[in-house]
């Protein structure tokens, strides 16, 4: 006999680990398997955030539709997002106003009422805009017509897809016989909420790491396996039937030549005008907001009117918000006062013959910018529809409040047929400092910031040019400070004063326009000149971006010769 050795318990523990560990790793397996090619079979019902979801681009709003009579409202704050903002909409819970604008139309109705309007004409409605818990509801069939908006509403599921005119689906097909699963969520795991039939048409909002992101015809979304899935065509929602545009008035071949007319308490005796070659279009200044709620007073004479008929012209009558901001901020706010000065606008265009609309909206609250923007993309579409040209005059782009920021140059540029930059006062009249009104370099920057940064395209900029100057005084105070005043001047003063002083001038070629400068009373008078020289300078802006035309402010200011150079300037071909 022998003495056998006694097993060591730490093989035991040994094979214990590498046996759970064996099984570890198994069961791993089975379960990645499970995970991966064992689909879940359980069947559940949507679970959607409201009762009638809204569904875009194959997500779900946020809120939800109201369906009465087995027809859609859609809340304010969705069609916002799916329309965009170059197809506004506007509430004024005030009145329970809701206005709905395009390039030709203007749709006008209220909550709670089947009354509207379009185009101030009258617009039959079968279901009323009404307010829910703090929310805007709008019927939609008037954003069928006025939007191409497509609105698909499943009776049995309840549920709504929005479409814009044009939009583009990828469609495919379901390929396995027994169906494919729509899921809740992009794995085989997560329950089905429904079967798609072998060869039924689903539209593919987007992929997903092997999944797609699937609608089928009743309108549930979810996920379904790319592998059961064959893509087929293209669904394309229909194009909106295109009005005829409305197509501003313009000299063939030519530019828009413009000068405005100041009007102030007395009418224009046209007997003491002399020709102004190549003007085509004349703004006389004749009306102007009168009160806070809309009323416009009126200076236009008949008079004048046959005139400039007579010599051919274009009469693009200006209306001017007083330069009173606390007037005009009431004036705005309502769709009320708005639509009460676009009626009587119209109405002066028709008794007096007019063929435009230009405003002068300036000293105005930042407050008011998107009222401002409402009340032209109101008033745009009822002036075109009488074939009235509208025209707006917008500052250079700068940081003063009242007179610069109020203007959204960007939203203005895509409403009005034509904007005219007023490229004045660099300096003006109570600046700390001297200098030229406009100098050329000033005056090309002030062009190309609103082209490049608010995407107003060239063909409707219209370079509004300053007939005036100021002579300016620098008078040395008593604590060795330089004080300056100025006082604006037209072209024939500032020759009066060369003439009489027999000065002579010096091209400043910073500003780009000649320059004098004298004592009087011990004080240093400078004058940056208005002329040929400067006025050539602005049209070849005009030509070198190709705008629109050119505009002057005003004709009093100019001397007789300036309109042949303005005329020849603009008819220079290269």
């Amino acid at each position: 006999m022998y003495n056998r050795a006694p097993r060591r318990k730490g093989n035991r523990g040994v094979r214990s680990i590498i046996l759970l560990f064996l099984l570890g790793v198994i069961a791993v397996f089975c379960w990645y398997g499970y995970m991966r090619f064992i689909p879940n079979n359980e069947k559940v019902d949507p679970n959607y955030k409201t009762e009638h979801p809204i569904f875009i681009q194959g997500v779900e709003a946020e809120q939800g539709a109201i369906i009465e009579n087995d027809e859609v409202k859609l809340p304010l704050s969705v069609l916002e997002q799916v329309l965009g903002a170059d197809k506004p909409i506007r509430y004024e819970p005030d009145s329970g106003s809701i206005i709905l604008t395009t390039a030709n139309k203007v749709l006008h109705l209220k909550t709670d009422s089947l009354t509207a309007t379009i185009n101030q004409k009258p617009y039959d409605l079968t279901i009323t805009a009404e307010t829910s818990n703090d929310t805007v509801y709008i019927p939609a069939e008037p954003l069928e017509e006025l939007y191409g908006l497509k609105v698909e509403f499943v009776k049995e599921t309840g549920t709504v897809t929005l479409l814009n005119a044009g939009d583009m689906v990828q469609l495919a097909e379901a390929t396995p016989e027994k169906g494919a699963a729509i899921r809740t969520e992009a794995t085989i795991r997560a329950p089905f909420v429904q079967k798609v039939p072998q060869s039924q048409s689903i539209r593919i909002w987007k992929e997903q790491e092997g999944w797609l992101l699937v609608q089928n015809s009743e309108g549930i979304i979810g996920f379904m396996n790319k592998k059961d899935v064959k893509l087929t065509s293209i669904e394309k929602m229909p194009e909106q039937a295109a009005e005829p545009p409305f197509i501003a008035w313009k000299v063939l071949g030519n530019k828009i030549n413009m000068t405005w007319e100041a009007v102030y308490q007395r009418k224009i005796d046209t007997a003491k005008i002399a020709p102004m070659q190549g003007v085509n279009v004349v703004s006389p200044t004749w009306f102007e907001l009168a009160d806070d709620k809309g009323t416009i007073k009126g200076k236009a004479d008949p008079a004048y009117v046959k005139w400039a008929h007579q010599q051919g012209m274009q009469i693009w009558a200006l209306f001017s918000n007083s330069f009173e901001p606390d007037r005009t901020t009431k004036a705005l706010a309502s769709v009320e006062t708005r639509f009460s000065m676009i009626q009587q606008l119209i109405g002066f265009a028709q008794v007096y013959g007019l063929q435009g609309i230009n405003l002068d909206f300036e000293n105005v609250h930042t407050s008011d910018k998107a009222n401002f923007v409402q009340f032209v993309r109101e008033l745009t579409p009822l002036l075109h529809e009488q074939g009235l040209v509208v025209s707006v005059d917008v500052t250079p782009k700068s940081n003063s409040e009242m007179w610069s920021l109020f203007l959204d140059r960007a939203a203005l540029g895509n409403v009005v047929d034509y904007m005219m930059v007023m490229a004045y006062d660099e300096h003006w009249a109570a600046s700390p400092k001297s200098g030229s009104v406009a100098s050329l370099p000033w005056t090309e920057s002030s062009l190309v910031r609103i082209m490049q940064e608010d995407a107003v395209p060239a063909s409707k900029i219209i370079l509004s040019m300053p007939l005036y100057t100021r002579i300016w005084t620098e008078k040395k105070g008593e604590d060795g400070k330089i004080d300056v005043s100025s006082k604006a001047v037209g072209m024939k003063k500032v020759n009066e004063i060369i003439t009489t002083k027999k000065l002579k001038p010096v091209f400043d070629a910073k500003a780009g326009q000649n320059y004098v400068e004298y004592t009087e009373d011990g004080n240093l008078m400078r004058i940056w000149i208005e002329d040929e020289v400067s006025i050539k300078a602005r049209v070849a802006l005009a030509r070198k971006y190709d705008l629109a035309g050119v505009a002057t402010w005003q004709r009093a200011f100019q001397t007789e010769a300036i309109w042949k150079s303005i005329d020849d300037s603009l008819k220079i071909r290269p």
